[in-house]
């Protein structure tokens, strides 16, 4: 009876075992499934972040890209407003015209320079005054006898003329 007993009692603790061994294995089990789940619920939100990262940025680009259309075509507009070569509508008194020392009275056009001396007294300072639009940053208004030219300041680049602007 005692080998009875032994046999029962060492049966009974490897079934125990075994019962806790499955218990344990089913556990393990349900522990990496949830652990493959939550990793797959990450993956689709770090999926989900780009795809919402990604299509701000395109909508960013596209409104870089419609900033910077508008800003051409002001630039454009405004370049446009100085005309080359354009007759006054009306004509202003101003004195009498004087040309620098060594310089007669000529014509300018679009693309010429205008000499240094002509920038020390001959600029038009109150544009408004003679319905003149305020020149870009970097350019001036100078007289040439009764026309008026919009050249740059720092190479005297010719830009556009008002011809007739005085009597």
């Amino acid at each position: 009876m005692k080998k009875f007993t032994t046999v029962a009692l060492a049966a009974l603790i490897a079934a125990g075992s075994m019962g806790v061994a499955s218990a344990a294995d089913a556990q393990s089990r349900h522990d990496r499934q949830d652990r493959q789940e939550h990793r797959q619920d990450r993956h689709d939100d770090r999926r989900d972040d780009r795809h919402d990262d990604r299509s701000d940025r395109r909508d960013d680009r596209r409104e870089w890209r419609q900033d910077n259309r508008e800003d051409r075509r002001e630039y454009r507009q405004d370049v446009r407003a100085y005309d080359r070569w354009q007759r006054s509508e009306r004509r202003y008194n101003a004195g009498r015209y004087a040309p620098p020392r060594g310089y007669q009275v000529r014509q300018w056009s679009y693309g010429q320079r205008m000499p240094s001396y002509y920038s020390r007294g001959y600029v038009v300072n109150d544009y408004n005054r003679y319905g003149l639009r305020a020149p870009p940053r970097g350019y001036q208004y100078v007289r040439s006898g009764n026309d008026v030219v919009l050249a740059a300041v720092a190479g005297g680049l010719i830009t556009a003329v008002i011809a007739g602007l005085f009597n």
